[in-house]
C-alpha cells in the first residue's frame, strides 16, 4: 500500500519503520525534524495523505487531531481510510469519522497499548472503532505493526476501549505501589512479596509484567531508574480522559476518580513529571499516613 503517516515521535515512528520493512510506500510528516528508516519524509500533513490508501495519525490530543484531520481529509482520495492511533477523547474521534464519512472516506479510530517497546517490537495491541469496512482495511497494517487488533465497535469504540483499560490500568499501578510500600514497613521482602503476590489472588498487569519494584520479575522501568516506558504524564492524560467520558456517560468512577487525583499532585506538585508511571513505588516509600 502508500501509506500516509503522521506524528513520528517515539510511538509513530517505529511503527512506520515496520510498515516499510515490510515492503510499503511510506510517506511521513512531524513537526520536529525527524528521520525514520525507511521512510520518505515531506513537507506537509497534505503531502503525505494524497494518493494515499491508508493514512495513520498518531497525535497528542483530539484537538490536534481535529486540526490535522481538516488539512488531511480534503487531500485525501475517496474510499481511503484514515486510521487514527492516537489516544483520545471519544467526542473527537466520533467528530472526525463524521467528517471522513461526508467526504467519502473511511475512518478507524485505533489507539494502541504496548508502548515504546511494542512500537518497535511490532507487539502492540490495537482497539478499532469503525465500519467492517474499515477495520478491513486497516487490519494488515495492524498485523504488520502489532499482535493482536481487536473490532471493539462503531467509531469511538476504540478510544472508549483504551480508555476503560488505561483507567484500569492507572488504579492498579497505584495499589500495587502501595501494597509494597506497605509491605516494605511490616518487614516482608520484596521477592517474597512478589513470589506470593504474582502467582495468587492479587496477580495483575502492574504486578507480573511490569512490576514496580526494582529488581524484582521481568525487566521493566523500575530497573532503569524510573526511565519511562509509559510516562506518568500520559497516564495523567488518559485518566483525564477517563473521567471527562465518565461524566458525559453519567457513570460513577471514583477509583478512577481518585487515581487522577494522585497523578496529578504526582505529576504537578511532585517529582514525577518525566518518569515512568510505575515510579508511584518510591513517592508512596518516602510517605507515612500523615
Amino acid at each position: 500500500m502508500k501509506i500516509g503517516f503522521i506524528g513520528l515521535g517515539n510511538m509513530g515512528g517505529p511503527m512506520a519503520a515496520n510498515l516499510a520493512k515490510e515492503g510499503h510506500d511510506v510517506l511521513g510528516f512531524d513537526m520536529a525534524s525527524v528521520t525514520v528508516e525507511g521512510v520518505t519524509m515531506v513537507r506537509s500533513a497534505a503531502e503525505a495523505a494524497a494518493g494515499a490508501d491508508v493514512v495513520i495519525t498518531m497525535l497528542p490530543n483530539g484537538q490536534i487531531l481535529r486540526t490535522v484531520a481538516a488539512e488531511l481529509l480534503p487531500a485525501m482520495q475517496a474510499g481511503a481510510a484514515l486510521v487514527d492511533c492516537s489516544t483520545v477523547d471519544v467526542d473527537s474521534a466520533r467528530a472526525v469519522a463524521e467528517q471522513a464519512a461526508a467526504a467519502g472516506l473511511l475512518f478507524v479510530d485505533a489507539p494502541v497499548s504496548g508502548g515504546i517497546g511494542g512500537a518497535a517490537g511490532g507487539t502492540l495491541t490495537f482497539m478499532a472503532g469503525g465500519s467492517a469496512e474499515a477495520f478491513a482495511k486497516a487490519e494488515p497494517l495492524f498485523d504488520i505493526m502489532g499482535q493482536k487488533a481487536v473490532h471493539c465497535g462503531e467509531a469511538g469504540a476504540g478510544q472508549s476501549a483504551k480508555i476503560c483499560n488505561n483507567m484500569i490500568l492507572g488504579v492498579t499501578m497505584i495499589a500495587t505501589c502501595e501494597a509494597f510500600a506497605l509491605a516494605d514497613k511490616l518487614g516482608l521482602d520484596r521477592q517474597k512479596m512478589f513470589d506470593v503476590v504474582s502467582t495468587s489472588s492479587g496477580y495483575s498487569w502492574s504486578m507480573n509484567a511490569y512490576c514496580p519494584a526494582p529488581g524484582v520479575g521481568p525487566q521493566s522501568p523500575a530497573d532503569n531508574d524510573y526511565k519511562p516506558g509509559f510516562a506518568a504524564e500520559l497516564m495523567l492524560k488518559d485518566l483525564r480522559l477517563s473521567q471527562q467520558a465518565a461524566v458525559s456517560a453519567d457513570a460513577d468512577t471514583p477509583m478512577g476518580e481518585l487515581a487522577q487525583a494522585l497523578y496529578a499532585k504526582f505529576v504537578e506538585n511532585e517529582d514525577g513529571l518525566g518518569m515512568d508511571f510505575s515510579a508511584m513505588l518510591p513517592r508512596f516509600e518516602k510517605r507515612g499516613r500523615s
